[in-house]
């Protein structure tokens, strides 16, 4: 892609579905479409550092995934063990920073350490920000940020009236963070599934077919092209 004639978007977001329809098309067990789906994920985030993308944001683990069976979370968990690993050196080969995005508490204290290790050892990477949205929901999000906001109000005193949206976003966990451009939806389905939906309000929209195991540099390429090809108004955008 000729990044001078078509101008990258910031940040881009992606909900990466598909791991278990690719396993059923292709005869395996759902497990291992996860994991064919983890394997693609460690060849887009080195092509999104390539690229020169700043910021490039996963769903990997809804709070709506632990009602999926045991046996399916308990593979995704030992999945993460093993990629958390493998992150860190794709991060570090690539100038990534990793961040995670949700809310970590509920996982196994060797998960917790392994995003925390992910995180404090990519840290002063200055390329790409590869952001793992995991245990997260957006409504979740919201509704803790409310919290914390309601009880910083309550400790200060403060008039409610000099809440504004700006002040609201600073206690998302993407305070510091652009809102995504381009979000990209794998496997056709035309819903958000509660993903970044406050971050969401102006971003373009790319559905593809493409089951997420399949996605690649290519696929990327082809959705960044239908962003430049759109007429953004808002905002001068």
């Amino acid at each position: 892609m000729d990044s001078e004639k078509r101008p990258l978007p910031r940040h881009v977001a992606v909900i990466l579905d598909g791991n278990g329809r690719w396993a059923k098309a292709h005869g395996v067990p759902r497990a291992m479409g996860h994991k064919a789906g983890c394997e693609t994920l460690e060849k887009m985030v080195e092509a999104a550092a390539r690229m020169g993308l700043e910021y490039f944001t996963v769903y990997g683990f809804s709070t709506e995934n632990w009602k999926r069976s045991q046996e399916e979370v308990g593979a995704l968990m030992n999945l993460f063990r093993y990629y958390m690993v493998r992150i860190i050196k794709i991060a570090n080969e690539n100038n990534v920073r990793v961040r995670m995005i949700g809310e970590k508490s509920r996982f196994a204290p060797d998960i917790i350490a392994g995003i925390d290790r992910m995180v404090e050892s990519t840290k002063d990477n200055t390329g790409l920000t590869f952001v793992a949205a995991i245990n997260y929901g957006g409504r979740d999000e919201i509704v803790r940020a409310a919290r914390k906001l309601v009880e910083d109000y309550r400790k200060s005193g403060e008039d409610v009236s000099h809440i504004d949206e700006a002040l609201f976003a600073s206690y998302l966990d993407t305070a510091d963070m652009p809102d995504p451009d381009l979000m990209i939806r794998t496997s056709g389905e035309l819903r958000l599934s509660n993903y970044l939906l406050w971050q969401l309000a102006y971003a373009e929209l790319y559905i593809t077919d493409c089951l997420w195991p399949d996605f690649n540099q290519e696929e990327l390429e082809k959705a960044i092209a239908a962003y430049n090809s759109r007429e953004r108004r808002f905002g001068g955008r």
